[in-house]
């Protein structure tokens, strides 16, 4: 089974690898949501896999780490697409949450990523 909690946070961006008159190319930010989800066995005592307040704690110093700040400006996010933030995201919670079973980044309403691990 799978659970997933969801987050928010607002940052700003540019990407420096597309060509220059690229929208992209020029500083812009998003309301972004992401979507940490985990896998695991139903404890029958419990009845959860884990505690959604666990997941909450163990994304909180990740998602201070990006509301409100300049991707670009962050270590491993010099070039920060969905796809780059969804792995530094699954990279930092791993060791924290060992069932980590995916990460889904939305910088849109219509636009995103799902990560899975490599």
């Amino acid at each position: 089974m799978e659970i997933f909690k969801e987050f928010s946070f607002e940052s700003a961006h540019r990407l420096p690898m597309v060509p220059p008159e690229h929208k992209c190319a020029r500083l812009h930010g998003h309301s972004y949501r992401v979507e940490v989800h985990v896998r695991g066995a139903v404890d029958p005592t419990q009845g959860w896999i884990m505690d959604f307040a666990d997941l909450r704690e163990a994304f909180e110093p990740l998602r201070l780490q990006l509301d409100h700040y300049y991707l670009n400006e962050i270590e491993g996010l010099e070039n920060p697409t969905s796809e780059n933030l969804a792995r530094w995201i699954w990279l930092r919670l791993k060791t924290t949450l060992p069932t980590l079973s995916k990460i889904v980044v939305r910088e849109t309403c219509t636009s995103g990523c799902v990560y899975l691990g490599d």
